[in-house]
Protein backbone atom coordinates (compact mmCIF):
# COMPACT_ATOMS: atom_id res chain seq x y z
CA UNK A 1 0.00 0.00 0.00
CA UNK A 2 1.36 3.41 -0.93
CA UNK A 3 0.49 6.90 0.25
CA UNK A 4 1.17 8.68 -3.03
CA UNK A 5 -0.70 8.40 -6.29
CA UNK A 6 0.64 6.26 -9.14
CA UNK A 7 1.62 8.30 -12.19
CA UNK A 8 -1.07 6.67 -14.35
CA UNK A 9 -3.94 8.04 -12.27
CA UNK A 10 -5.97 5.08 -13.50
CA UNK A 11 -7.56 2.54 -11.19
CA UNK A 12 -10.06 -0.27 -11.21
CA UNK A 13 -12.05 1.39 -8.46
CA UNK A 14 -12.11 4.69 -6.58
CA UNK A 15 -13.51 4.65 -3.07
CA UNK A 16 -14.59 7.94 -1.54
CA UNK A 17 -14.19 7.69 2.23
CA UNK A 18 -11.56 6.04 4.42
CA UNK A 19 -13.90 5.02 7.22
CA UNK A 20 -14.85 1.51 8.23
CA UNK A 21 -16.92 0.66 5.15
CA UNK A 22 -14.49 2.25 2.70
CA UNK A 23 -11.41 0.55 4.15
CA UNK A 24 -13.18 -2.81 4.30
CA UNK A 25 -14.25 -2.48 0.68
CA UNK A 26 -10.73 -1.46 -0.37
CA UNK A 27 -9.12 -4.35 1.51
CA UNK A 28 -11.43 -6.94 -0.07
CA UNK A 29 -11.18 -5.55 -3.60
CA UNK A 30 -7.43 -4.97 -3.32
CA UNK A 31 -6.80 -8.55 -2.24
CA UNK A 32 -8.87 -9.71 -5.22
CA UNK A 33 -6.33 -8.08 -7.51
CA UNK A 34 -8.08 -4.75 -8.10
CA UNK A 35 -6.14 -1.51 -8.21
CA UNK A 36 -7.95 0.67 -5.70
CA UNK A 37 -7.67 4.33 -4.78
CA UNK A 38 -9.18 5.51 -1.47
CA UNK A 39 -9.72 9.26 -1.10
CA UNK A 40 -10.65 11.10 2.10
CA UNK A 41 -10.57 14.74 3.15
CA UNK A 42 -9.47 13.71 6.65
CA UNK A 43 -5.76 13.53 7.35
CA UNK A 44 -6.06 10.11 9.01
CA UNK A 45 -8.13 7.03 8.15
CA UNK A 46 -10.82 5.56 10.37
CA UNK A 47 -11.45 8.58 12.56
CA UNK A 48 -14.90 7.41 13.70
CA UNK A 49 -13.47 4.01 14.53
CA UNK A 50 -10.85 5.62 16.75
CA UNK A 51 -13.36 7.46 18.95
CA UNK A 52 -15.94 4.67 19.16
CA UNK A 53 -16.56 2.65 22.28
CA UNK A 54 -14.59 5.02 24.48
CA UNK A 55 -11.53 4.41 22.33
CA UNK A 56 -11.91 0.62 22.35
CA UNK A 57 -14.27 0.30 19.37
CA UNK A 58 -17.49 -1.65 19.77
CA UNK A 59 -16.61 -3.35 16.49
CA UNK A 60 -19.62 -5.66 16.10
CA UNK A 61 -22.56 -7.28 17.84
CA UNK A 62 -22.97 -11.06 17.87
CA UNK A 63 -26.73 -10.58 17.45
CA UNK A 64 -26.48 -8.48 14.26
CA UNK A 65 -29.39 -9.36 11.99
CA UNK A 66 -31.73 -7.45 9.69
CA UNK A 67 -34.35 -6.99 12.43
CA UNK A 68 -31.87 -4.76 14.29
CA UNK A 69 -31.72 -2.21 11.47
CA UNK A 70 -34.01 0.61 10.37
CA UNK A 71 -34.59 1.24 6.68
CA UNK A 72 -37.40 2.16 4.32
CA UNK A 73 -36.80 -1.37 2.98
CA UNK A 74 -36.36 -3.55 6.06
CA UNK A 75 -35.30 -6.53 3.93
CA UNK A 76 -32.45 -4.80 2.13
CA UNK A 77 -29.73 -5.52 4.69
CA UNK A 78 -30.44 -9.28 4.87
CA UNK A 79 -28.20 -10.25 1.96
CA UNK A 80 -25.01 -8.47 3.01
CA UNK A 81 -25.46 -9.27 6.71
CA UNK A 82 -26.16 -12.90 5.88
CA UNK A 83 -23.14 -13.34 3.61
CA UNK A 84 -20.64 -11.49 5.80
CA UNK A 85 -21.62 -12.02 9.41
CA UNK A 86 -20.43 -10.83 12.79
CA UNK A 87 -18.64 -14.18 13.15
CA UNK A 88 -16.76 -13.53 9.91
CA UNK A 89 -15.49 -10.23 11.26
CA UNK A 90 -14.62 -11.83 14.61
CA UNK A 91 -12.51 -14.38 12.72
CA UNK A 92 -10.75 -11.50 10.95
CA UNK A 93 -10.05 -9.85 14.31
CA UNK A 94 -8.76 -13.17 15.67
CA UNK A 95 -6.45 -13.66 12.67
CA UNK A 96 -4.86 -10.34 13.51
CA UNK A 97 -4.48 -11.47 17.13
CA UNK A 98 -6.57 -8.61 18.52
CA UNK A 99 -7.84 -9.43 22.00
CA UNK A 100 -11.49 -8.62 22.60
CA UNK A 101 -14.28 -9.07 25.11
CA UNK A 102 -18.06 -9.08 25.21
CA UNK A 103 -19.32 -6.26 27.38
CA UNK A 104 -23.09 -6.74 27.42
CA UNK A 105 -25.96 -7.49 25.06
CA UNK A 106 -23.61 -9.05 22.50
CA UNK A 107 -21.43 -5.95 22.21
CA UNK A 108 -17.78 -6.78 21.39
CA UNK A 109 -14.91 -4.40 22.22
CA UNK A 110 -11.15 -4.44 21.80
CA UNK A 111 -9.34 -5.18 25.06
CA UNK A 112 -6.74 -2.59 24.17
CA UNK A 113 -7.50 0.09 21.59
CA UNK A 114 -9.63 1.00 18.58
CA UNK A 115 -6.35 1.74 16.82
CA UNK A 116 -5.95 -2.01 16.42
CA UNK A 117 -9.05 -2.19 14.20
CA UNK A 118 -7.80 0.63 11.98
CA UNK A 119 -4.36 -1.01 11.74
CA UNK A 120 -5.98 -4.33 10.86
CA UNK A 121 -7.92 -2.74 8.00
CA UNK A 122 -4.86 -0.88 6.75
CA UNK A 123 -2.74 -4.04 6.97
CA UNK A 124 -5.31 -5.88 4.89
CA UNK A 125 -5.34 -3.01 2.40
CA UNK A 126 -1.56 -3.39 2.29
CA UNK A 127 -1.95 -6.98 1.14
CA UNK A 128 -3.51 -5.66 -2.05
CA UNK A 129 -2.89 -2.85 -4.51
CA UNK A 130 -4.56 -0.09 -2.49
CA UNK A 131 -3.49 3.55 -2.55
CA UNK A 132 -4.62 6.01 0.11
CA UNK A 133 -4.88 9.68 -0.71
CA UNK A 134 -5.71 11.52 2.52
CA UNK A 135 -6.25 15.18 3.34
CA UNK A 136 -7.68 15.80 -0.12
CA UNK A 137 -10.70 17.87 -1.06
CA UNK A 138 -12.78 16.69 -4.00
CA UNK A 139 -13.60 19.45 -6.44
CA UNK A 140 -15.54 17.44 -9.01
CA UNK A 141 -16.90 13.97 -9.78
CA UNK A 142 -18.01 13.15 -13.32
CA UNK A 143 -19.07 10.10 -15.32
CA UNK A 144 -18.60 9.63 -19.05
CA UNK A 145 -17.58 6.85 -21.42
CA UNK A 146 -18.19 4.26 -18.68
CA UNK A 147 -15.57 5.84 -16.43
CA UNK A 148 -15.74 7.96 -13.31
CA UNK A 149 -13.35 10.85 -12.90
CA UNK A 150 -12.62 12.36 -9.50
CA UNK A 151 -10.82 15.69 -9.54
CA UNK A 152 -8.84 16.77 -6.50
CA UNK A 153 -6.95 20.00 -5.86
CA UNK A 154 -3.95 19.03 -7.94
CA UNK A 155 -4.81 15.90 -9.90
CA UNK A 156 -7.54 13.65 -11.28
CA UNK A 157 -8.10 9.90 -11.10
CA UNK A 158 -10.34 7.71 -13.24
CA UNK A 159 -11.87 4.27 -12.83
CA UNK A 160 -14.81 2.24 -14.15
CA UNK A 161 -16.14 1.93 -10.60
CA UNK A 162 -16.86 4.52 -7.91
CA UNK A 163 -17.83 3.68 -4.32
CA UNK A 164 -19.60 6.25 -2.13
CA UNK A 165 -18.45 5.54 1.43
CA UNK A 166 -18.34 9.01 2.95
CA UNK A 167 -20.98 8.35 5.62
CA UNK A 168 -23.55 10.85 6.82
CA UNK A 169 -23.42 14.25 8.52
CA UNK A 170 -23.33 12.97 12.11
CA UNK A 171 -20.44 14.32 14.24
CA UNK A 172 -19.60 17.31 12.00
CA UNK A 173 -16.67 18.31 14.24
CA UNK A 174 -14.87 15.33 12.71
CA UNK A 175 -15.49 16.68 9.23
CA UNK A 176 -18.69 14.75 8.50
CA UNK A 177 -20.89 16.26 5.78
CA UNK A 178 -23.81 15.31 3.53
CA UNK A 179 -21.46 14.91 0.55
CA UNK A 180 -22.67 11.34 -0.03
CA UNK A 181 -26.24 12.53 -0.47
CA UNK A 182 -25.25 15.39 -2.78
CA UNK A 183 -23.29 12.98 -4.95
CA UNK A 184 -26.09 10.43 -4.99
CA UNK A 185 -28.56 13.04 -6.18
CA UNK A 186 -26.08 14.18 -8.82
CA UNK A 187 -26.22 10.69 -10.31
CA UNK A 188 -30.00 10.40 -10.04
CA UNK A 189 -30.25 8.29 -6.90
CA UNK A 190 -33.01 9.19 -4.46
CA UNK A 191 -32.29 9.97 -0.81
CA UNK A 192 -34.49 9.10 2.16
CA UNK A 193 -34.68 12.22 4.32
CA UNK A 194 -31.69 12.03 6.69
CA UNK A 195 -31.93 12.95 10.36
CA UNK A 196 -29.83 12.46 13.51
CA UNK A 197 -30.05 9.01 15.15
CA UNK A 198 -28.72 7.46 18.34
CA UNK A 199 -28.93 10.98 19.72
CA UNK A 200 -29.93 12.57 23.07
CA UNK A 201 -33.41 14.11 23.20
CA UNK A 202 -34.28 17.52 24.62
CA UNK A 203 -37.08 18.49 27.01
CA UNK A 204 -38.96 21.77 27.31
CA UNK A 205 -39.43 24.16 30.20
CA UNK A 206 -42.43 22.18 31.48
CA UNK A 207 -40.02 19.35 32.28
CA UNK A 208 -37.47 21.61 33.98
CA UNK A 209 -37.65 19.49 37.13
CA UNK A 210 -36.23 16.52 35.25
CA UNK A 211 -33.64 18.61 33.42
CA UNK A 212 -32.36 19.64 36.84
CA UNK A 213 -31.45 16.00 37.48
CA UNK A 214 -28.43 16.20 35.17
CA UNK A 215 -26.18 13.21 35.72
CA UNK A 216 -28.79 10.95 37.35
CA UNK A 217 -29.46 7.63 35.63
CA UNK A 218 -31.87 4.72 36.11
CA UNK A 219 -32.49 1.28 34.65
CA UNK A 220 -35.58 1.64 32.46
CA UNK A 221 -37.65 0.30 29.64
CA UNK A 222 -38.11 3.08 27.10
CA UNK A 223 -40.90 2.77 24.53
CA UNK A 224 -42.02 4.43 21.32
CA UNK A 225 -45.14 2.82 19.92
CA UNK A 226 -44.49 -0.94 19.92
CA UNK A 227 -40.71 -0.53 20.01
CA UNK A 228 -39.04 -0.82 23.39
CA UNK A 229 -35.52 -1.08 24.80
CA UNK A 230 -34.34 -2.13 28.25
CA UNK A 231 -31.26 -0.15 29.24
CA UNK A 232 -30.18 2.88 31.23
CA UNK A 233 -31.76 6.31 30.83
CA UNK A 234 -29.76 9.38 31.80
CA UNK A 235 -31.05 12.85 32.65
CA UNK A 236 -29.02 15.72 31.20
CA UNK A 237 -29.18 19.49 31.53
CA UNK A 238 -30.91 19.50 28.14
CA UNK A 239 -33.16 16.48 28.53
CA UNK A 240 -32.71 12.73 28.18
CA UNK A 241 -29.84 10.49 27.11
CA UNK A 242 -28.37 7.10 27.99
CA UNK A 243 -28.50 3.87 25.95
CA UNK A 244 -32.29 3.40 26.15
CA UNK A 245 -32.92 6.96 24.96
CA UNK A 246 -30.33 6.78 22.19
CA UNK A 247 -31.96 3.59 20.94
CA UNK A 248 -35.48 5.00 20.94
CA UNK A 249 -34.32 8.27 19.32
CA UNK A 250 -33.88 6.43 16.01
CA UNK A 251 -37.63 5.74 15.98
CA UNK A 252 -38.78 9.06 17.44
CA UNK A 253 -40.11 11.87 15.23
CA UNK A 254 -40.71 15.47 16.24
CA UNK A 255 -43.97 15.75 18.18
CA UNK A 256 -44.06 12.08 19.21
CA UNK A 257 -44.29 10.93 22.79
CA UNK A 258 -41.96 8.41 24.37
CA UNK A 259 -42.72 6.38 27.47
CA UNK A 260 -40.29 5.44 30.24
CA UNK A 261 -40.97 2.57 32.62
CA UNK A 262 -39.01 3.44 35.73
CA UNK A 263 -40.06 0.19 37.46
CA UNK A 264 -39.29 -2.64 35.02
CA UNK A 265 -38.71 -5.23 37.76
CA UNK A 266 -41.26 -4.21 40.38
CA UNK A 267 -44.56 -6.08 41.04
CA UNK A 268 -47.85 -4.37 40.29
CA UNK A 269 -48.73 -3.57 43.92
CA UNK A 270 -45.25 -2.54 45.02
CA UNK A 271 -46.35 0.85 46.42
CA UNK A 272 -49.38 -0.67 48.15
CA UNK A 273 -47.07 -3.23 49.79
CA UNK A 274 -44.65 -0.45 50.74
CA UNK A 275 -47.54 1.31 52.48
CA UNK A 276 -48.31 -1.83 54.48
CA UNK A 277 -44.67 -2.27 55.46
CA UNK A 278 -44.03 1.37 56.40
CA UNK A 279 -47.34 3.21 56.81
CA UNK A 280 -45.79 6.21 58.59
CA UNK A 281 -43.29 6.94 55.83
CA UNK A 282 -43.93 9.24 52.88
CA UNK A 283 -43.98 8.44 49.17
CA UNK A 284 -40.46 9.80 48.71
CA UNK A 285 -39.12 7.32 51.29
CA UNK A 286 -40.65 4.46 49.34
CA UNK A 287 -39.23 5.74 46.07
CA UNK A 288 -35.71 6.07 47.49
CA UNK A 289 -35.62 2.27 47.80
CA UNK A 290 -35.92 2.11 44.01
CA UNK A 291 -34.22 5.27 42.73
CA UNK A 292 -31.31 7.59 43.44
CA UNK A 293 -32.34 10.20 46.01
CA UNK A 294 -32.55 13.12 43.56
CA UNK A 295 -34.73 11.16 41.15
CA UNK A 296 -36.94 9.89 43.98
CA UNK A 297 -37.45 13.47 45.14
CA UNK A 298 -38.34 14.70 41.65
CA UNK A 299 -40.76 11.83 40.97
CA UNK A 300 -42.45 12.26 44.35
CA UNK A 301 -42.86 15.98 43.67
CA UNK A 302 -44.40 15.27 40.26
CA UNK A 303 -46.76 12.66 41.69
CA UNK A 304 -47.84 15.14 44.39
CA UNK A 305 -49.04 12.61 46.95
CA UNK A 306 -48.21 14.27 50.25
CA UNK A 307 -48.39 12.98 53.78
CA UNK A 308 -47.90 9.56 55.28
CA UNK A 309 -48.43 6.52 53.07
CA UNK A 310 -51.13 5.33 55.50
CA UNK A 311 -53.27 8.29 54.46
CA UNK A 312 -52.89 7.75 50.73
CA UNK A 313 -55.65 5.51 49.27
CA UNK A 314 -54.52 2.32 47.56
CA UNK A 315 -56.24 3.50 44.37
CA UNK A 316 -53.98 6.55 44.23
CA UNK A 317 -50.88 4.48 44.96
CA UNK A 318 -51.76 2.10 42.13
CA UNK A 319 -52.30 5.09 39.83
CA UNK A 320 -48.93 6.50 40.88
CA UNK A 321 -47.23 3.20 40.16
CA UNK A 322 -48.98 2.98 36.81
CA UNK A 323 -47.56 6.39 35.94
CA UNK A 324 -44.08 5.39 37.11
CA UNK A 325 -44.36 2.36 34.80
CA UNK A 326 -45.50 4.44 31.84
CA UNK A 327 -44.22 7.99 32.30
CA UNK A 328 -44.90 10.07 29.21
CA UNK A 329 -42.43 12.58 27.82
CA UNK A 330 -42.82 14.68 24.68
CA UNK A 331 -39.30 15.72 23.68
CA UNK A 332 -38.97 19.12 22.05
CA UNK A 333 -36.25 17.86 19.73
CA UNK A 334 -32.85 16.22 19.70
CA UNK A 335 -29.32 17.48 20.20
CA UNK A 336 -28.80 17.15 16.46
CA UNK A 337 -25.97 15.86 14.31
CA UNK A 338 -23.38 17.29 16.70
CA UNK A 339 -24.27 14.62 19.28
CA UNK A 340 -25.72 11.94 16.99
CA UNK A 341 -23.69 8.76 16.70
CA UNK A 342 -25.11 7.99 13.25
CA UNK A 343 -27.41 9.32 10.56
CA UNK A 344 -30.72 7.63 9.82
CA UNK A 345 -31.99 7.80 6.26
CA UNK A 346 -29.64 8.20 3.33
CA UNK A 347 -29.31 6.81 -0.18
CA UNK A 348 -32.56 5.02 -1.01
CA UNK A 349 -32.02 1.27 -1.14
CA UNK A 350 -34.61 0.91 -3.92
CA UNK A 351 -31.93 2.16 -6.29
CA UNK A 352 -29.27 -0.32 -5.11
CA UNK A 353 -28.63 -4.03 -5.44
CA UNK A 354 -28.75 -5.72 -2.04
CA UNK A 355 -26.28 -8.31 -3.36
CA UNK A 356 -23.55 -5.96 -4.60
CA UNK A 357 -24.47 -2.47 -3.33
CA UNK A 358 -24.25 -1.26 -6.94
CA UNK A 359 -26.73 1.26 -8.32
CA UNK A 360 -29.28 -0.60 -10.43
CA UNK A 361 -29.37 1.90 -13.28
CA UNK A 362 -25.89 3.42 -13.04
CA UNK A 363 -23.26 0.75 -13.78
CA UNK A 364 -20.12 1.00 -11.69
CA UNK A 365 -21.58 3.24 -8.96
CA UNK A 366 -21.76 1.74 -5.47
CA UNK A 367 -22.87 3.03 -2.06
CA UNK A 368 -22.00 1.44 1.29
CA UNK A 369 -22.00 2.03 5.03
CA UNK A 370 -23.75 4.93 6.73
CA UNK A 371 -24.34 6.68 3.40
CA UNK A 372 -27.05 4.10 2.70
CA UNK A 373 -30.52 4.09 4.27
CA UNK A 374 -29.64 1.30 6.69
CA UNK A 375 -29.20 2.27 10.36
CA UNK A 376 -28.46 -0.15 13.16
CA UNK A 377 -29.20 -0.17 16.85
CA UNK A 378 -26.70 1.04 19.40
CA UNK A 379 -24.02 -1.51 20.29
CA UNK A 380 -21.85 -2.46 17.32
CA UNK A 381 -24.61 -2.94 14.76
CA UNK A 382 -23.59 -0.02 12.56
CA UNK A 383 -19.99 -1.18 12.37
CA UNK A 384 -21.22 -4.61 11.30
CA UNK A 385 -23.22 -2.96 8.52
CA UNK A 386 -20.05 -1.13 7.47
CA UNK A 387 -18.12 -4.41 7.30
CA UNK A 388 -20.91 -6.35 5.59
CA UNK A 389 -21.79 -3.73 2.99
CA UNK A 390 -18.11 -2.98 2.37
CA UNK A 391 -17.43 -6.69 1.87
CA UNK A 392 -20.38 -7.05 -0.52
CA UNK A 393 -19.18 -4.18 -2.71
CA UNK A 394 -15.53 -5.28 -2.46
CA UNK A 395 -16.46 -8.73 -3.72
CA UNK A 396 -18.42 -7.22 -6.63
CA UNK A 397 -15.88 -4.68 -7.86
Amino acid sequence: MTNVLSQTYTYDAIILGAGGAGLMCAAIAGQRGKRVLVIDHADKPGKKILISGGGRCNFTNVDARAECYLSANRHFSKSALGRYTAQDFIEMVDRHKIAWHEKELGQLFCDDSARQIVKMLLDDCGRGDVTLQLGQSISDVTHSDARYTVTLDNMAATAPALVIATGGPSIPKMGATDFAFQLARQFGLKVVEPRPALVPLTLGEDELLFRNLSGVSADTITRHGKTRFRAGSLFTHKGLSGPAILQISSYWRNGDQISINFLPDYPADWLVDAKKNAPRSGLKSALTTAFPDRLATALAEKLALDGEMANIPDKKLRAAQARLSDWQFTPTGSEGYAKAEVTIGGINTNGLSSQTMEAKHIPGLYAIGEAVDVTGWLGGYNFQWAWSSGWAAGMAL
